[in-house]
Order: structure tokens, then C-alpha cells, then sequence
């Protein structure tokens, strides 16, 4: 799979950030993968302009230091030129309310990340498969 628009990992971990992007390039997910390490750096990449592209994809962690994923989100939802773009959480929190909360906000998708690296690799693949293959975006490829 390929594309020109990238995703957006916005993960504080650098294991986590590191299987991420090891499971993507796995799968052969091509896209360009711009992370950002804390909710601060995700909200200045996508409005204090430096997107030459709005992502294909965000994948957003919750637990995240400075801003946490849910405020995140909820100013991803607000902005006129973000509130289309899919957003999966992927996270490790078990969290009822993280999960009430983060579709409450718009999220696309809510995936607890495998412990396993295999199931991990499995689990990108299937979303990566779905949000940049199958599924047909509000705004276009």
C-alpha cells in the first residue's frame, strides 16, 4: 500500500513509536509517517503549518504528556480543516470512559495495542489495510 499523503503517530513511547513504525514498513505501508512525540507537537503540525499535506491517517495515543490524546482529538474535531481525517486511537489504556470518551470526541476507532510484536504487526496491518485501502475518505486520496 501506498500513498502521498502521510499518516500522523503521535506517540510519546519510543518502543511503542519504534514497533509502530517497524510494523508499518512490515506491512509494506508506505505512506510517510510523521510523528509527533506529546499532543503540543501533533496540534503544531497540523495547525501552525507545517502540513504540506493533511494526513491520511492520525494514529493517536492517549496517554500523552503536555496535552493529553483527548484534548487532542477534541481540537482535531473542531477545526474545519482536520475533522474529517480519520483518527484511530491506538493505546494501551483499558479505560470505559477513555473508550466513551474518545468516540464521544470523534474518533474513527479504538484499538488497544497488542503486547505481542506479532499481534502488533497484525493489528497495523488490519488498520492500515482498512483506513488507507478500503475505506474511502471524506476528502479524497
Amino acid at each position: 500500500m501506498t500513498g502521498e499523503r502521510p499518516i500522523l503517530l503521535v506517540e510519546d513511547n519510543p518502543d511503542d513509536e519504534a514497533l509502530t513504525l517497524r510494523a508499518l514498513a512490515k506491512n509494506h505501508i508506505d505512506n510517510a509517517v510523521i510523528v509527533a512525540r506529546d499532543g503540543v507537537e501533533a496540534l503544531d503540525y497540523l495547525f501552525g503549518g507545517h502540513a504540506q499535506l493533511m494526513p491520511a491517517l492520525i494514529l493517536l495515543d492517549l496517554k500523552l504528556p503536555r496535552i493529553d490524546g483527548l484534548e487532542v482529538l477534541r481540537r482535531i474535531r473542531a477545526d474545519d480543516r482536520t475533522r474529517l481525517v480519520p483518527v484511530v486511537i491506538l493505546t494501551t489504556s483499558r479505560e470505559r470512559q477513555d473508550i466513551v470518551e474518545g468516540y464521544s470526541l470523534g474518533a474513527n476507532s479504538y484499538i488497544r495495542k497488542p503486547v505481542d510484536f506479532e499481534q502488533f504487526v497484525q493489528t497495523v496491518d488490519q488498520v492500515g489495510r482498512y483506513w488507507l485501502g478500503l475505506n474511502e475518505p471524506a476528502e479524497g486520496r
